[in-house]
């Protein structure tokens, strides 16, 4: 096995660890929210990948249940929003400037 194949089959197990972990999560966090038909609806949903109810769960129990910085629960529940707001503003600068 050579390097490359380690290192992706490591990024993989880190990438299915993190989606476990938010999946236990966004259940806990929509449990306490909302109650328990509405965290299985959520976990249901999440599995049928439709996701924002398990995102809102995963942001709810990392303020809640963790005790996390309203900042570091949306970084933790929805990672691609650090790669989409550079985006958007580059955007927008983009179209500012022409």
């Amino acid at each position: 096995m050579d390097f490359k194949a380690v290192i992706g089959t490591l990024a993989m197990l880190a990438f299915l660890a993190l989606g476990l972990v938010q999946l236990i999560i966004g259940y806990h966090g929509l449990d306490v929210q909302f109650g328990s038909p509405w965290a299985l609806i959520g976990a249901i949903l999440a599995f049928l990948r439709f996701t924002p109810p398990i995102i809102v769960g995963v942001y709810f129990g990392a303020i809640d249940l963790w005790g996390w910085h309203p900042i570091g629960a949306a970084i933790f529940a929805a990672p691609g929003l650090l790669l989409l707001i550079p985006g958007i503003i580059g955007a927008v600068l983009d179209k500012v400037r022409r």
